[in-house]
């Protein structure tokens, strides 16, 4: 047991659960942090340290930190029980209860690919986590243009996470994923939020999970960085789009300068931007911005 296995294990005298300790909730177990080190940190492989923290605010601003102070090789991965102060994409706040997701960030240098090509990170993380997430959860899942995570419950889509990339220093990008995993219909911040207990995953289990999700990340950076970060070339641009509950759908996009565009979502370009068909006959790519599911286009 390693001395940061050591604080997490938690009790009072008598031997049972301190309030708020490890074993508070046993429906949710903690995370096992030398078994995760096991089964992804590998010679020649990706992940260089795997770090476990009972609470943090922010595991994407921890990583940051530490990837511009230095302190940070390229696959580190930090993963947090509960997070206090996650943000999302235009820094928007969100919490959920101790060990009931999966909150962790990762960092990565991908130096051999032009910089115009790191927009394509957070898709390639999309469908990463999709990908492992089919495979231990038994979950369909989809995405939505540009970083959320689908899932359906009772017949309805439903947000069940996010996906958010920041610069860090020179040459790092650090990129935070959450998805909820056990929460609860009554846990719910919102009634268009979901989980994968409440898509009927056949495994909440999170450290097969995370290992899963992590193991396709590495598979799919890999292709990526490989083919020089060609979208195209190596599979990526078409992985997307077959995944992605946004195509043929009649969306509103809504745009830096309170600008708003209705159309077709129609293609996803080379640069990942979303391409829309608007009511005046034009193709509108669209870089940035909020999209809102209207209606299927067929309708």
């Amino acid at each position: 047991m390693t001395p940061r296995d050591a604080a997490d294990d938690s009790s009072d005298n008598h031997g049972t659960p301190a309030a708020g300790g490890r074993w508070s909730d046993l429906e949710r177990p903690p995370l096992n942090p030398a078994s995760l080190r096991r089964g992804l940190v590998r010679e020649g492989g990706l992940w260089s340290e795997v770090d476990v923290v009972q609470r943090t605010g922010s595991t994407n601003a921890d990583l940051v930190a530490r990837a511009e102070a230095g302190e940070a090789a390229e696959g580190a991965v930090l993963v947090a029980e509960e997070q206090t102060a996650a943000r999302g994409r235009l820094d928007r706040r969100w919490t959920a209860p101790a060990r009931s997701g999966l909150f962790f960030s990762v960092l990565l240098r991908p130096a051999a690919v032009p910089v115009a090509r790191w927009g394509w990170l957070p898709l390639l993380t999309g469908v990463a986590v999709a990908t492992g997430l089919s495979r231990a959860a038994g979950v369909d899942t989809a995405l939505k243009w540009p970083n959320d995570l689908l899932v359906t419950v009772g017949g309805e889509e439903r947000k069940a996470g996010g996906i958010l990339a920041e610069r860090a220093g020179e040459g790092g990008v650090v990129i935070g994923v959450g998805i909820n995993v056990s929460l609860r219909a009554d846990e719910l911040p919102v009634p268009q939020a979901g989980s994968l207990a409440l898509a009927d995953a056949v495994s909440t289990d999170r450290d097969p999970l995370l290992r899963a999700v992590l193991r396709a990340l590495e598979e799919w950076y890999g292709r990526w960085r490989d083919a020089g970060g060609d979208p195209a070339a190596c599979g990526l641009q078409e992985a997307y789009a077959a995944g992605c509950a946004t195509l043929g759908r009649r969306v509103r996009a809504e745009l830096p300068g309170d600008r708003e565009v209705v159309g077709e979502a129609v293609a996803l370009d080379g640069d990942g931007r979303l391409v829309l068909a608007t009511e005046h006959g034009v193709q509108e790519p669209v870089g940035a911005g909020d999209i809102v599911h209207l209606r299927p286009a067929r309708d």
